[in-house]
């Protein structure tokens, strides 16, 4: 099973991300590939999959990725191979990607696995509060560019099969385990009938 979390820069898709893993037994992650360069607190591996421009354009000519999209003018994209054996491996995959890249993902991945697609909703003005906030000290024009991308997320909202707010961490992750749980009952019921 694949869960996409969505929801713009500061939305609190990767906190949410790390407490689900913690938690819940068989769940991981999936780093996307990205060509920005590492910041503080980042773990190769673990935050993402760091690669060069020019290795990344290569993967995307080797069609090494189920979807790719360029964010704040970096790539970023989910790796072919690495998602099928997480997959094959039976494991509960969380993701955090953006609504192309979800879109992407439900249409390639939809018939074969399952899909559960949550989106993060967060006031604008507490975005704003969130992102000048970070450790990585986006700069004002950053701050900017994500805000503006607001708006277009949030028009892709039908797209989602969940959407939670997300002003208290707890009860968010809460909401989600519980998601996943029940996720998992209607899979196994389902394979039961269908064989």
């Amino acid at each position: 099973m694949l869960v996409i979390l969505s929801g713009v820069a500061g939305a609190g898709k990767d906190t949410i991300k790390k407490e689900l893993i913690k938690r819940m037994e068989n769940v991981e992650s999936l780093p996307s590939f990205t060509s920005r360069p590492m910041r503080e607190g980042d773990i190769e591996g673990q935050t993402y999959n760091f690669v060069s421009r020019e290795e990344f354009e290569g993967m995307i000519k080797k069609e090494e990725f189920y979807e790719y999209d360029i964010h704040h003018n970096q790539y970023y994209g989910t790796s072919r191979k690495l998602l099928n054996e997480k997959i094959e491996s039976g494991k509960i995959i969380v993701k955090d990607i953006d609504v192309n890249g979800t879109e992407h993902l439900k249409e390639l991945l939809g018939k074969d696995t399952r899909v559960v697609t949550i989106f993060l909703r967060v006031p604008k003005e507490e975005l704003k509060k969130r992102l000048e906030a970070r450790i990585d000290q986006p700069s004002p024009a950053e701050v900017v560019l994500r805000l503006n991308r607001f708006d277009y997320e949030e028009s892709k909202i039908n797209l989602y099969d969940y959407v939670l707010k997300n002003d208290e961490l707890e009860k968010t992750v809460q909401i989600i385990e519980t998601i996943i749980e029940n996720e998992q009952r209607m899979e196994k019921e389902y394979r039961k009938k269908n064989g």
